[in-house]
């Protein structure tokens, strides 16, 4: 299996994931566009979820594993839902990268309006309202308390993004865009003032969230790889990137939110703020930011497709990440524009 050594990863499973019984399947997971992940059998029929780096050309700040499972360890023990942390091996001997295991959490990963579809919509305001109102529990958590206060730097938030993310787009563009560079230029010039020193997950929505349907609830929040300290709005913005707005132009086809019965983006905001008393006065900003930045994370994933990094994921059209990458950058570009 490509991503995965069988047999020294058995070997190591048996002997470090308590509970963990061999001889083992593993399944890739659809749906990982940056690192891979794999759902894991034991013999006895106990499942558990395996994450490791993409194979090949990597950015050498992305992927890293022991970081991610230290952040779902330590969030693990809030009221933030999130699988079980079992175990991370840093011996690339084992598998020729890092990996980290966890538990499996039973749920439905909202990422398109089909998906949408098996959740009744009596349901789709609670899970809309949990998800934020998960977001906000996250946003409250005492980052020194729960082991992460030197996760990394706490003020500048924004700037750093900026200036990594730019980077970024600088190695691993395929093509010139201006608007990246313009939309890069108008961030740096109106950077905002830090609204506090939060645990900002960095990919956040119903996409990298385990629903539990039948409930209307949040089951488990995945996909912390781009987590770290930072802004709160930045979550906040980021989730308007990912939730219909009525303009097809800005349907994005992992979004559930455009199958309908869902609450308005302007709803969340109001539920966010209630809960957490912030002022989100200036969420264009960041939702133009969220855009921008996301457009470069397209383009990453464009990259290592084209270098051959992702795997065999049979039915993705990484083509559309191309595109994606420009519609992005051009509509962070027009929401800096509505700013000025």
């Amino acid at each position: 299996m490509q991503g995965i050594d069988i047999e020294p990863v058995s070997k190591w499973l048996a002997a470090n994931i308590p509970g963990a019984v061999a001889p083992f399947t593993f399944q890739l997971i659809a749906g990982g566009r940056s690192n891979l992940t794999f759902k894991v059998v034991g013999a006895d029929g106990t499942r558990f979820v395996l994450r490791r780096p993409p194979l090949g050309h990597v950015l050498a700040t992305a992927h890293d594993m022991a970081r991610e499972h230290r952040i779902i360890a330590a969030v693990g023990r809030t009221d933030v839902p999130v699988p079980p942390a079992l175990g991370v091996c840093i011996d690339e001997a084992v598998n020729g990268a890092p990996f980290y295991v966890m538990g499996y959490v039973d749920g439905i990963v909202l990422d398109s309006p089909d998906r949408a579809a098996t959740m009744p919509v009596a349901l789709r305001v609670q899970a809309s309202e949990h998800l934020i109102d998960v977001l906000a529990d996250l946003h409250a958590v005492d980052v020194d308390q729960v082991g992460l206060g030197d996760l990394a730097k706490r003020e500048g938030y924004v700037a750093r993004q900026v200036k990594r993310w730019s980077t970024q787009w600088a190695q691993s563009k395929t093509r010139e865009l201006p608007a990246i560079d313009e939309v890069a230029r108008l961030l740096g010039e109106r950077l905002p003032e830090q609204r506090g020193v939060v645990i900002a997950h960095g990919d956040y929505r119903f996409g990298n969230c385990l629903t539990d349907v039948a409930a209307g609830r949040i089951a488990a929040v995945l996909d912390w790889e781009l987590c770290t300290l930072g802004d709160p709005l930045a979550d906040v913005g980021y989730l308007g990137v990912y939730w219909y707005d009525g303009e097809a132009a800005n349907t994005r086809a992992n979004d559930p939110t455009s199958a309908g019965g869902f609450p308005s983006y302007p709803d969340l905001l109001q539920r966010y703020a209630l809960r957490t008393g912030r002022d989100l006065s200036g969420i264009g900003y960041y939702v133009a930011f969220s855009c921008w930045r996301l457009a470069v994370i397209s383009e990453g994933v464009y990259a290592r497709y084209l270098h051959g990094a992702m795997g065999s994921q049979e039915g993705v059209e990484f083509e559309t990440f191309k595109v994606g990458t420009e519609g992005l950058a051009e509509r962070a570009l027009e929401a800096m524009r509505r700013l000025s």
